[in-house]
Formats: structure tokens, C-alpha cells, sequence
């Protein structure tokens, strides 16, 4: 478990495979994800079951929040190497009603965090849909800042989706309200 201000980060349970199918099968969650085929509920639950434990290659967590202890999406670092210290991270909220009240910024400070302070990365990478503002606006309040764009071919489209990568380094966070950390005083 790994707390923020407004969520815990925990492990991504077997039990959690009927709100990951349900989010998945949202248009308006999915939007701008590139989602591949929606599978059956059986599915899901299968793969939750037999999904290895996290390592440092790939730290996959359900955003929690606090208050009441409900699963409202999820956040992954992953593609993580010891030799570079990098990772790439992926999130998303599914519970629509948490949208705009900071419980992505809240999980994304916890999880770069977690990446800087426990996995001792140096870079953190994401690719964002280039349209999705609310993304940017998320993303730029932690302390990612832009490196540049590209165009990748969406299944979801004929033409393509253009995106732009992100990334964000340690460095950067001098200039962002830096988040407690994990071993302060007076944290759970």
C-alpha cells in the first residue's frame, strides 16, 4: 500500500475484474485509450487471477481512495530497467465522478513518487493522446513537462492518433510544490 493525500495505491486484486471489465466497456472511459477488443467478464477475471505479482519491471496499483476505500481506477509503472532507471507510466481513472477532483494528480504524485523514492528512477515517461487536455492539464500540475509528438496508428481509427510523449525527471519537481514523502512523519 502505498498512500497519497486523497488515495492509497494498492495491489490490483483477482476481485477487482468486474470494475477493470466495467471500465473497459465504457466509450466515455475509453476514449481516448487505445483498448484493443473489449473481452468477456470470464476473461478478465482470469487474466486478474493469473497475472504475476508485481516486480520492478512492472508495478501495476488500483487507486483507492481513501475516505471510503473504493477502487476508482489504476496506474502502472512499467517497462522499468535498473540499467536506465526508467519507466514508462500508464493511468487511468474509471469511476467518472472522481474525474476533475484531483484524485489523478493525487496518483500520479504518489505513483512518480513511489517510482523516484522506491525504485530510485530517474525518468519517468507517458505517451498522451494529443486532444486529451484534461490529460495535459493533469500531467503539467505533477511536473511533467513536454519532449516533442509523434503519430502512432490507433486500431480505433483509419488514420492514426497523434500523441505526444511526456516525460518527467527528478529534477523537474524543484519547480512543483514537491509531494510529502513516503517515510515522513506522521504518514500512515
Amino acid at each position: 500500500m502505498v498512500p497519497g493525500r486523497l488515495v492509497t495505491l494498492r495491489p490490483m486484486e483477482p476481485s477487482d475484474a468486474e470494475a477493470l471489465w466495467r471500465w473497459n466497456h465504457d466509450p466515455e472511459v475509453m476514449r481516448w485509450m487505445d483498448d484493443g477488443y473489449a473481452q468477456p467478464l470470464a476473461q478478465v477475471r482470469k487474466r486478474m487471477e493469473e497475472r504475476p505479482r508485481n516486480a520492478y519491471g512492472d508495478v501495476l496499483r488500483g487507486i483507492e481512495v481513501r475516505e471510503d476505500g473504493r477502487l476508482i481506477g489504476l496506474v502502472r509503472l512499467r517497462d522499468a530497467e535498473p540499467e536506465t532507471g526508467c519507466a514508462e507510466l500508464d493511468i487511468y481513472l474509471g469511476e467518472k465522478e472522481y474525474w476533475g477532483r484531483g484524485y489523478a494528480t493525487d496518483a500520479m504524485r504518489t505513483m512518480c513518487r513511489y517510482g523516484f523514492e522506491k525504485m530510485r528512477l530517474h525518468k519517468i515517461s507517458l505517451t498522451v493522446v494529443t486532444e486529451n487536455e484534461a490529460a495535459h492539464h493533469v500531467y503539467r500540475k505533477v511536473g511533467f513537462v513536454e519532449e516533442g509528438g509523434c503519430v502512432r496508428s490507433s486500431g480505433a481509427t483509419a488514420g492514426g492518433t497523434t500523441c505526444s510523449p511526456w516525460a518527467s525527471w527528478r529534477a523537474n519537481s524543484a519547480t512543483e510544490p514537491r509531494p510529502p514523502r513516503l517515510d515522513a512523519p506522521g504518514r500512515r
